[in-house]
């Protein structure tokens, strides 16, 4: 049956990328996954390609009302919110001199109010069953800075921030929070770069290559299974080495 047998799982922003592959790791192990998703279309396109163990709900992470619709629907069609993959973020890249004001103000509230929202929501339902898990993604940006993302490292750094304090305030009620900071991770963002720019990152990672998306997956995984059960607080940074150097 797998070692998610019959839990449901929320991921936002799992119609496509790294959340879609983290959803389909938690299918593989039983679980009943909402594929959620700004994007209404792509969201229930995802969630027909996992099949049967997948339910589409769409959301805008950063709307209140849509995102406490995103918790309500899943208590009622699954029966319990056992883990919560907040995955949703954006980037605005820009020079911070030059960065605009609505790109900073966009890439903080989907990365980072998105992420108090939905967990405060999924929460609500945590807390009566005295039990759950939240990951949270982050990235190492948020724990060491890089240049060109000073709205995208803020945002992580506010979500590393924010996990450690709901892990402070849930963890009476026996809910885990914790979070990942993945670094580079072969997708279709980093396939559009030159063979140089590759060859430069490969250089700061002491393995000497990328992340696999499978990397993530098996990092929330984990998190959110029994065998981290004393496990709270904390950033995991699956990024082969890459922060050793901050």
């Amino acid at each position: 049956m797998g070692e998610f047998a019959d839990k449901a799982v929320i991921i936002t922003g799992s119609a496509r990328g790294i959340g879609r592959e983290i959803a389909a790791a938690f299918i593989q192990e039983g679980a009943r996954v909402v594929i959620s998703d700004v994007d209404a279309g792509a969201c229930a396109e995802t969630a027909a390609a996992l099949g049967g163990q997948a339910e589409a709900i769409p959301a805008n992470v950063t709307v209140k009302s849509e995102v406490e619709n995103l918790v309500k629907q899943t208590k009622e069609k699954l029966g319990s919110v056992d883990v919560l993959v907040n995955n949703a973020g954006v980037t605005r890249d820009a020079l911070f001199i030059r960065l605009k004001e609505e790109d900073w103000d966009l890439v903080l509230n989907i990365n980072l109010k998105g992420t108090f929202l939905a967990s405060q929501a999924a929460a609500g339902v945590m807390l009566k069953q005295r039990s759950g898990k939240i990951v949270n993604i982050a990235s190492v940006s948020g724990l060491f800075g890089n240049a060109g993302q000073a709205n995208y490292a803020s945002s992580k750094a506010g979500v590393v921030a924010l996990t450690k304090v709901m892990a402070r305030e849930l963890a009476p009620r026996n809910i885990n929070v914790n979070a990942i900071a993945p670094g580079f991770i072969v997708t279709a963002m980093t396939d559009k770069l030159s063979a140089e720019i590759k060859e430069n990152i490969n250089k700061q990672i002491p393995f000497g290559r990328m992340g696999e998306v499978k990397d993530i997956a098996d990092a929330v995984l984990f998190l959110a299974s029994e065998r981290a059960s004393y496990i709270t607080g904390q950033t995991i940074a699956v990024c082969g080495g890459l922060t050793m150097q901050s």
